[in-house]
């Protein structure tokens, strides 16, 4: 009878569009997947019979009552942040979930990289200058450029992202400092493309607890900020931080809308006490209209885009490829959501 139950079919539903290349290499990894994709933009879409035997669910917001999934076991969420989901009735009923932290990484850094280079580099005054089709006569010092080579990057939060933006800047002869929730476990144990990262935290020159972020921003010339929202981080980067920053100094914000006060943002920004910003998150999105952000001359707006890429679906697919050889195998899973962190 034990080996009939470890030969059971496992349902697995995919509520999201998958190319027949992906779910190719879904269906090769068992042939006791009974694998169902179903699009749906809510659980009402769903066949009450689908849901009642669904297993395993791959999904981004369609999230059942728990009472309608009753055999389920596993939840991978579309994405690497929880907080728009996180106090769903069925991610807190003690189902097991996991993200998809990682998949990302390559096209966050490299939006991330782009910040810095265009803040260092003045982009955003040459746009302006080029809107109004005249280069100024003071051009080699409005133009003066923050070479990143020698500067010192701060990195609020290193996890997958936070390590990828280390090895990177590393490469291009920045230090690096980071904060991090647990000192006493440096490694990273969750999901990373292959050759990417910072395994071990070797490449920081020193690691700061949460507590001791201001300490650290005092010393940065670009602080990036990429932290998952929760109750602990949220208007954590407030107005004491960004005083602590230097005026010449840089900050970037990849994490989720709330972490950075944005109220405080703007009064340090109207201060004249920041060289210059790069958002890609905000507390309401879209960015309101009335926000004095739009008219700023030192900041670069993007509308939540710095993990979009072509290529996401097929990272996505590798982490979850992987996940269910180890759900399968009764292995650990990556990326496991605790609902005590948030994250």
């Amino acid at each position: 009878m034990a080996g009939m139950a470890e030969l059971a079919p496992v349902s697995l539903l995919i509520t999201l569009q998958f190319p027949e290349q992906q779910l190719e290499r879904i269906r090769a990894v068992s042939p006791r997947l009974k694998i169902h994709m179903h699009p749906a933009r809510s659980s009402s879409e769903i066949p009450t019979g689908l849901l009642m035997d669904v297993e395993v669910l791959y999904t981004a917001r369609v999230l059942p009552e728990p009472e309608a999934v009753p055999n389920l076991r596993w939840i991978q969420l579309h994405f690497a942040g929880v907080d728009h989901v996180a106090e769903d009735p069925l991610i807190r009923s003690g189902v097991t979930v996991t993200t998809l932290s990682g998949a990302a990484v390559p096209q966050m850094v490299e939006f991330a990289l782009m910040a810095i280079l265009g803040l260092g580099r003045r982009l955003p005054l040459m746009m302006l200058d080029k809107v109004q089709k005249h280069w100024a006569e003071d051009r080699f010092e409005r133009f003066e450029p923050r070479e990143l080579r020698g500067s010192t990057v701060g990195i609020v939060g290193y996890g997958s992202v936070g390590r990828e933006i280390a090895r990177v800047c590393r490469a291009m002869g920045a230090n690096v400092l980071a904060t991090k929730r647990d000192l006493k476990h440096l490694d990273d144990v969750g999901y990373m493309p292959e050759e990417l990262g910072d395994l071990g935290a070797e490449l920081v020159e020193r690691l700061y607890p949460p507590q001791a972020l201001r300490s650290m921003a005092s010393l940065c010339d670009y602080l990036v900020v990429t932290l998952p929202l929760t109750a602990e981080t949220r208007g954590i980067v407030d107005k004491r931080v960004l005083l602590s920053l230097k005026p010449s100094a840089f900050l970037i914000d990849l994490s989720r809308g709330g972490v950075i006060d944005h109220g405080a943002l703007i009064e340090v920004l109207n201060e004249n006490r920041l060289a210059g910003v790069a958002l890609d998150v905000y507390p309401v999105e879209p960015l309101p209209e009335s926000s004095p952000l739009w008219d700023m001359p030192n900041v670069i707006l993007s509308p939540h885009v710095a993990g979009a890429s072509r290529n996401y679906l097929e990272r996505a697919t590798d982490l979850f490829v992987e996940n269910l050889h180890r759900y399968l195998a009764d292995q650990a899973l990556l990326n496991r959501f605790d609902p005590q962190r948030g994250y």
